[in-house]
C-alpha cells in the first residue's frame, strides 16, 4: 500500500499526562475514559479516510447498513448496495457503518498508532508485557447507527474523532454475558457478535464520547455503540499481551476437552500464569489432536 501525502506530526502527546495515570490505574481490567489530542488530524478526515478505503484490500474493509438491533449475526447483516468510497463520501445521508481494518499496513496511519502506543507502552509493560500484534482501526458511522453487542480479543483503545457516540461496555470475564462455549467457539474463529437480552443493559455502563474523547476496552469486555445526530469517525488502537494470547489459549483448550467430552478447566484472571495447562495445549495442537 502506498504511503498517503504527508501530514504535519501531532503537536504534543497523542494521550496528555492526566489520560496516561487514568490508563494506568485501570489497565488492564478496567473500562475507563480518557482524553486525546487528535481530533482534527489531516489523516482522520472523510477526504482522507475515503482515499485510503479505495487502496485498501477488500479483505481489509467492511460495511454495512448501520440501523441494526443489539443483537443481530452476522448472516443477517444487511448490506447498504453502494461501494466503499461511496459508502465514507456519502455517510452523513446513506445510513451506514463501515471499518477500515489493519490501517497501519499503510505507513502513515502505521506512524501514527507507533506514536501513540509509544505513550503507553511504559505503562503495558510494567502489567502484562511487550505490546505484542499492533494494530489500528477506523470505524465510520452515520447518524444513528447502532454497533451491535459484541466483543473483540485485544487490548483497545477507542479514539472518538469527530461527531458522538455512546458505548455501553459490560465487565469482561462475565459468563452471563458470555457463556464459555460462546469463548470457546470465538477463539476457534467464531463472530465476535453475541447474543442480546435486554436483562443485560444493568450490567453496562454508558459513557458518551465527543471529539478528543477515548475509552479504553479491556480484551472481550462486551460492548455496543450507538452514534450520535451526526457522523461519527473512531480510531481504535489495539495490541495484544501475552495475557490475551494466554486467554486464547486456554478457551481453545477447553473446546479441545470439550469436544472429547472430557472435564474442561477454569481461565483464571490471570491466564498467563497457567503455564502446564497452556504447554499441554501446544503439544495437543503440534500433534494434531
Amino acid at each position: 500500500m502506498t504511503a498517503h501525502s504527508p501530514i504535519a506530526p501531532v503537536a504534543g502527546a497523542i494521550f496528555p499526562d492526566e489520560a496516561r495515570t487514568i490508563f494506568a490505574a485501570a489497565y488492564p481490567d478496567q473500562s475507563t475514559k480518557l482524553s486525546h489530542g487528535l481530533a482534527g488530524h489531516g489523516l482522520l478526515t472523510l477526504d482522507a479516510l475515503a482515499t485510503l478505503a479505495e487502496r485498501m484490500p477488500a479483505t481489509s474493509v467492511e460495511y454495512n447498513l448501520g440501523k441494526l438491533p443489539l443483537g443481530v449475526t452476522a448472516e443477517d447483516t444487511p448490506t447498504n448496495g453502494l461501494t466503499l468510497g461511496e459508502t465514507i463520501r456519502t455517510i452523513e445521508t446513506n445510513g451506514s457503518w463501515a471499518v477500515l481494518k489493519n490501517v497501519e499496513r499503510d505507513p502513515a496511519y502505521a506512524a501514527l498508532l507507533d506514536d501513540a502506543l509509544a505513550e503507553l507502552e511504559p505503562i503495558v509493560a510494567s502489567k502484562t508485557g511487550s505490546m505484542l500484534h499492533r494494530e489500528a482501526f477506523i470505524f465510520l458511522s452515520s447518524p444513528g447507527s447502532v454497533t451491535p453487542f459484541h466483543m473483540d480479543p485485544e487490548h483497545n483503545i477507542l479514539l472518538q474523532i469527530m461527531g458522538q457516540k455512546t458505548m455501553t461496555v459490560f465487565p469482561a470475564r462475565d459468563d452471563h454475558l458470555v457463556p464459555a462455549q460462546k469463548s470457546e467457539d470465538f477463539h476457534g474463529g467464531g463472530h465476535r457478535n453475541l447474543i442480546w437480552q435486554d436483562g443485560f443493559k444493568a450490567r453496562g455502563k454508558a459513557v458518551r464520547l465527543e471529539p478528543g474523547d477515548a475509552i479504553h476496552v479491556p480484551v472481550k469486555a462486551p460492548h455496543f455503540v450507538e452514534n450520535g445526530p451526526t457522523v461519527s469517525v473512531s480510531l481504535s488502537v489495539t495490541w495484544r499481551s501475552e495475557r490475551s494470547v494466554a486467554e486464547g489459549e486456554l478457551h481453545s483448550f477447553n473446546a479441545l476437552l470439550r469436544k472429547r467430552r472430557l472435564p474442561v478447566g477454569t481461565v483464571s484472571a490471570q491466564p498467563e500464569t497457567q503455564g502446564i495447562r497452556r504447554l499441554v495445549y501446544r503439544i495437543m495442537r503440534k500433534l494434531g489432536a
